[in-house]
């Protein structure tokens, strides 16, 4: 996967094939995307989570998205042509994809169909987000642009697969982490010195 630094990618186990009759309608409908908290990687023993708010798509640059496979290369769908329909519901980022309209496109469809490819991913930027250190919860509260929906043979879970600008947004909530810790560790010694001493004296 061609990962760019300044987008993150989240990947989610849920392509669905839609037909009617006999004949293969070659539309494909999945969840890129949902609001359910997940696990992004486990670190140190601790699991630092993430999840995607509600309202995090409100005012989202959905202009021209497009369909691909692993973010890369042949584009299959897309919103401007009306062959990629995005919507948000309850659960999260709601795709429907048509896939008849060229040779390539009914050849990943049939990749889909055949289960080479069971998840569907965005690639997207967030200009808004909080952190809770109690839970190690990342909540992105904006996501400014979406860029595409990806078919992915492998999810981006695990910690060295993360894109680097998410790793590097977690390595800095480690880091400040850490540095909180020393702190209170050090004014802890300082206090139990300080009683201490006004103990022996």
């Amino acid at each position: 996967m061609a990962i760019r630094d300044n987008r993150e990618y989240r990947s989610f186990p849920m392509v669905e094939i839609r037909e009617e009759g006999d004949e293969p309608t070659y539309r494909v409908e999945g969840y890129a995307s949902t609001f359910d908290t997940y696990t992004l990687f486990e670190y140190d023993g601790v699991e630092y989570k993430e999840k995607i708010d509600p309202e995090a798509f409100e005012d989202c640059d959905m202009s021209d998205v497009i369909f691909l496979r692993d973010h890369v290369g042949t584009v299959y769908a897309r919103t401007k042509n009306k062959t990629l329909e995005l919507s948000i519901d309850e659960k999260g980022l709601f795709t429907r994809t048509d896939l008849s309209k060229t040779a390539a496109a009914r050849e990943m469809f049939e990749e889909i169909q055949t289960g080479m490819y069971s998840q569907m991913s965005f690639a997207f930027t967030v200009d808004a987000e909080e952190y809770d250190e109690r839970t190690h919860t990342r909540t992105i509260k904006h996501i400014k642009k979406l860029y595409d929906v990806s078919a992915v043979s492998f999810p981006a879970n695990p910690y060295t697969d993360i894109d680097a600008s998410t790793r590097s947004k977690f390595d800095g909530f480690i880091e400040q982490e850490r540095a909180e810790r020393l702190k209170r560790a050090a004014e802890l010694e300082k206090a139990r010195a300080h009683f201490n001493f006004v103990k022996e004296s």
